[in-house]
């Protein structure tokens, strides 16, 4: 039995969910991974990018298919990619986001980043936003260690919630662009909130309980977790 008394715990995915995906940053990632699987696979650019787009539907992250099947150094792949992205050029400060965060009532809640991708980038990013000294904690695919998870595997749910000192699902709150990575938290119990680009087309059924456009959102959708605003 859970510990009544745990504080809930609320993650929140970092890319193309804390900055627009109108951005582009998944494209000029998306260019980088193909080039990464050229040179390191000998692959021509259509093979690249069909094999690239295979691995990130069956495991949710292509890095993850590179190391399976390739034995790909998984940080030398991180520095070509992510860490080479040209992230100060794109992603500024955001003031609107930054108030969001500090308004939700952390003497109540815990917030955390939760994200597929490797310590550096998920630091960088947060950095350049303006919010990096707002979170308690942040769980990032380990890169690193012989065997690594991402969302939506179990395993790495399982580790936010170790790492952020959570037992109970029902007090983990998520917020998260990916589909997949949304419908795996709602099976576990997680209150969990979609996001999807004010342009994404409407998917044929719900990731989760609740879907929204705007991070703005979750303040109508979990009230419990923001400061009250009133008086």
């Amino acid at each position: 039995m859970a510990d009544q008394n745990e504080k809930p715990v609320f993650f929140f995915d970092i890319d193309n969910c804390l900055y627009s995906k109108s951005l582009d940053i998944h494209r000029m990632m998306a260019e980088l991974i193909d080039r990464f699987f050229e040179t390191h696979l000998n692959l021509s650019q259509e093979e690249a990018n069909e094999l690239h787009y295979r691995y990130y539907r069956e495991y949710g992250l292509a890095i993850e298919g590179l190391v399976r099947h390739h034995k790909v150094n998984a940080l030398e792949y991180n520095s070509k990619v992510d860490d080479a992205l040209p992230l100060e050029e794109v992603i500024k400060p955001n003031p609107e986001l930054r108030k969001l965060i500090q308004d939700i009532d952390t003497s109540k809640v815990q917030t955390w980043l939760f994200t597929n991708a490797y310590i550096t980038h998920g630091k960088r990013v947060v950095k350049l936003l303006g919010i990096d000294d707002l979170f308690e904690g942040i769980t990032f695919c380990d890169y690193g260690s012989d065997k690594f998870f991402c969302k939506p595997h179990v395993e790495m749910y399982d580790k936010a919630m170790q790492e952020a000192g959570i037992k109970s699902n029902e007090k983990c709150y998520f917020v998260d662009d990916s589909f997949i990575n949304c419908e795996a938290a709602h099976k576990r119990g997680w209150k969990t909130a979609h996001l999807l680009d004010p342009k994404d087309p409407e998917p044929p059924k719900q990731a989760a309980k609740h879907q929204i456009r705007s991070l703005q959102e979750l303040r109508d959708i979990f009230p419990e977790v923001f400061r009250s605003t009133s008086g």
